[in-house]
């Protein structure tokens, strides 16, 4: 899953951040509304938690252009704004979610991976292919019943391929979808997770590199 956070505290902001992606999510922050409104253009982001009073461009104008755009990414409004009236101006914005400072970071978890799971076409918690199984709930895998050992981006990687159901899955998309946007996007980090993966996986190897086109199951 991919997140996008945006927010002026940015004390809150990075802590946030930094929370989700131990939850095996790639996290991106905007500080400024106008920032935001960029990335959320030329990213494909799941879900953003976004507060609505921050510099730039207002948090209700990023909600209502990311809306007016038909976009699937989920709007989790995070903000000190609490009366009703401001909850369904919220809503009427285009936000799918609302939820008020302070808040319990567990419940902010639970928000942002029920959005997540609303942002795509509905899969099963359950993800299995010729013996390769990863749960997503639980974040574990195993291949013939025996456990692996996998990285967050391992996993993320594996998941990414078995969702594709055998089609082909570029190293651009991999990185889009598992890596956040501080990714060198001429690094091998693509490479070496999957060398590492296939390592965890044993043989036979049940991922085909497909030359200049990416990796398949």
């Amino acid at each position: 899953m991919r997140v996008l956070v945006v927010d002026d505290e940015i004390a809150l902001a990075d802590l946030v951040a930094k929370g989700l992606t131990r939850q095996d999510m790639a996290v991106d922050v905007a500080y400024r509304g106008d920032h935001a409104d960029e990335l959320l253009a030329v990213n494909d982001y799941d879900v953003v938690v976004l507060d609505r009073d921050v510099p730039g461009l207002h948090g209700d104008e990023v909600a209502r252009r990311l809306a007016g755009r038909g976009s699937l990414t989920r709007i989790l409004m995070l903000t000190a704004a609490t009366t009703l009236t401001d909850r369904v101006n919220g809503l009427e914005l285009g936000a799918d979610d609302y939820l008020a400072k302070p808040f319990e970071y567990p419940e902010l978890v639970a928000r942002v991976r029920a959005l997540g799971r609303r942002s795509v076409a509905p899969a099963a918690p359950v993800l299995e292919r010729d013996g390769l199984l990863v749960d997503t709930n639980r974040r574990i895998a195993t291949r013939a019943g025996r456990p692996l050992d996998l990285t967050s981006k391992e996993l993320g990687v594996l998941e990414t391929l078995l969702r594709a159901d055998g089609r082909i899955v570029s190293a651009e998309e991999l990185l889009e979808k598992v890596w956040d946007m501080n990714i060198d996007p001429f690094t091998a980090a693509v490479r070496v997770t999957m060398s590492k993966l296939r390592k965890k996986l044993g043989e036979p190897d049940p991922i085909r590199t497909v030359p200049g086109k990416g990796y398949a199951l």
